[in-house]
């Protein structure tokens, strides 16, 4: 597995391309914004791109999914159906912030549920359901080589918001303590803002989880 991390949009999101280094086959995680760097470097790398995955309907994880989904003629997978609301509401959200003007509604290709899986090459991802900071959050996790992409569920010393429509913090802090944290110390998450860190290493410093 490679991968690399474009932060995006004014909230400085982490888009991420993951590839199989065997096949180069690969995909592009949370394109909340159209990036430069990133196509450079899908170019450079002579990079096959085979889906958009999606951890959840936020506009700057999800905004330039269906531009990505165009430009490349790929699926966008996931988050959970239960997101829908804010995949149809993308273009009132990014008014928001004054960008209405690039960003259209739209639903992706499949919804995905907890105990799916997808691949990329010959890398296989587990998702699970992490409602909380949106209803219909998905995480993506590789077994194998121990990491995980969370999006804003979990962050580096901090935990995802729950203010937004539909938000639970009930319910993130499930996600987190009954589902990501279980599946060992030693995994490595790469969260939808800032730096990646350990889900042991939050079990013992992060004070939202004490």
């Amino acid at each position: 597995m490679q991968y690399l991390w474009f932060p995006v949009t004014p909230f400085e999101q982490n888009c991420s391309l993951i590839w199989c280094s065997v096949t180069n086959e690969a995909v592009i995680v949370d394109p909340g914004g159209s990036s430069p760097e990133l196509e450079k470097k899908i170019t450079e790398l002579n990079l096959s791109i085979k889906a958009i995955w999606l951890t959840h309907g936020h506009w700057d994880h999800a905004g330039a999914g269906k531009y990505y989904a165009d430009k490349y003629n790929i699926e966008i997978l996931g988050p959970h159906i239960e997101d829908t609301f804010l995949f149809e509401s993308l273009p009132e959200q990014a008014a928001r912030f004054g960008l209405s003007s690039e960003t259209e509604a739209y639903l992706p290709s499949k919804w995905l549920k907890e105990g799916d899986s997808v691949e990329i090459g010959k890398l296989k991802f587990d998702v699970l359901h992490c409602p909380g900071h949106t209803p219909g959050h998905i995480v993506f996790i590789e077994k194998t080589q121990g990491k995980a992409w969370v999006g804003d569920v979990l962050f580096n010393g901090s935990i995802g918001r729950t203010d937004f429509p539909r938000g639970n913090t009930a319910d993130l802090l499930s996600s987190i303590k009954n589902k990501l944290l279980p599946l060992g110390d030693d995994i490595e998450f790469y969260p939808g803002h800032g730096s990646s860190s350990t889900f042991g290493r939050e079990k013992r410093y992060n004070p939202f989880l004490k």
